[in-house]
């Protein structure tokens, strides 16, 4: 479909230059029995160029090619109804090119937010000062805690205020198929904001989501074609369910966070400890369980709501598969589990790809790396 639209555009585009060529008798077709003027040629001539313009931006995989291209397709359709005779058909190609350009820019509507709530906490957290993180830091945390930070490789690497993180993600309801999707997630541990988005397919059509943590709220609000409602979520639940978390990205994604004087812990044994992390008036309760390497291997909460069912139950991320990024030694996968009444139920699987902290840059600087937009609509690297 990516290359169909592509080709549907540089073709759309080229067969616009026929109408040029005819109005300066440059060449004469067959297909053209209408005479063209050479002002109404100069506008063929515009409007294919706006397609081809269309195409490149499409294939540089910048995300406001649908401007150019719905730009094209009023031109385009003024023509054609001005030879209507010769250029009809020419309206079919034009809906093909405008029903893509439209969920294109819904899609851009949809993920504004994400994009203003991120540039909004980059802003924010520039100034603060990048202090670095020492034993001194960890002197008030159970062994078992100081282990895992020294073997992340967080002493002695600047004191964490917020982070970056790309996923590949598999997620899935009870009773249904595995969903993948890439997600993009931010933290602001200065104002605790968790935004979290992601892009997706849907039975094989284009969703996006945005989970929000921010202030005293919690929403989660998925849509198919960043248009229609597929499972949305807020209030009391969700926020105590988010807080869960977020005490879990500190834990698996930004541990240098972990000596914040907030979290309350208790040593269990030399590999297990219990926290409690409070956020907003809002306490959690989550306990972690370490290996002999010190590496930090699961996560328990039994405050997590499962907002489906509106019910707490067991929730579990188990976490391997230990590698670098940059200073950093994390798990590169976890898994989410849910522990029902009737068994364990792994509802998401999450690899993380990269992970940047204390970044100065929103999410629009991101946009050579992957656009977020509308992955159905992505064009082929």
């Amino acid at each position: 479909m990516r290359f169909l639209l592509a080709f549907i555009l540089l073709l759309h585009g080229i067969i616009h230059f026929f109408g040029f060529l005819k109005a300066y008798n440059f060449h004469q077709f067959e297909q053209l029995t209408q005479p063209i003027a050479r002002p109404q040629g100069l506008l063929w001539l515009l409007t294919g160029l706006l397609f081809i313009g269309a195409v490149v931006l499409y294939l540089s995989g910048v995300q406001f090619w649908y401007g150019v291209a719905m730009a094209a397709v009023v031109l385009s359709q003024f023509l054609i109804f001005r030879n209507w005779g010769d250029a009809r058909f020419g309206t079919a190609a034009n809906l093909l090119i405008l029903i893509p350009a439209l969920l294109s820019w819904q899609s851009y509507r949809f993920e504004h937010r994400y994009r203003a709530d991120v540039q909004a906490g980059i802003e924010r957290t520039q100034a603060i000062q990048q202090d670095l993180l020492t034993e001194e830091d960890l002197e008030h945390l159970p062994a078992p805690v100081q282990r895992y930070l020294r073997y992340a490789g967080v002493v002695g690497q600047p004191k964490v205020h917020s982070f970056r993180a790309r996923f590949k993600a598999e997620m899935r309801g009870k009773g249904q198929d595995w969903m993948r999707m890439d997600c993009e997630q931010y933290n602001f541990f200065d104002t605790d904001e968790r935004l979290f988005f992601l892009s997706a397919k849907v039975k094989g059509l284009p969703a996006q989501g945005y989970h929000r943590y921010q202030g005293h709220e919690a929403s989660m609000d998925v849509r198919l074609f960043s248009l229609l409602p597929v499972a949305q979520a807020d209030g009391a639940e969700m926020f105590i369910a988010e807080t869960v978390t977020l005490f879990n990205d500190m834990c698996f994604l930004a541990p240098a966070a972990l000596i914040d004087q907030r979290i309350k812990w208790e040593t269990i044994d030399r590999q297990t400890v219990q926290a409690h992390f409070t956020n907003k008036g809002t306490t959690i309760g989550a306990r972690l369980f370490f290996n002999d390497y010190g590496q930090l291997i699961n996560f328990e909460s039994f405050d997590r709501y499962d907002i489906n069912a509106m019910q707490q139950y067991r929730f579990t991320t188990p976490l391997s598969n230990y590698k670098r990024f940059g200073n950093h030694r994390l798990a590169s996968y976890g898994e989410a589990t849910w522990h029902y009444p009737d068994g364990p139920f792994v509802y998401g699987k999450f690899t993380l790809k990269k992970v940047d902290y204390n970044p100065k840059h929103g999410v629009l600087d991101y946009r050579n790396e992957k656009s977020m937009g509308m992955f159905s609509l992505q064009a082929p690297r």
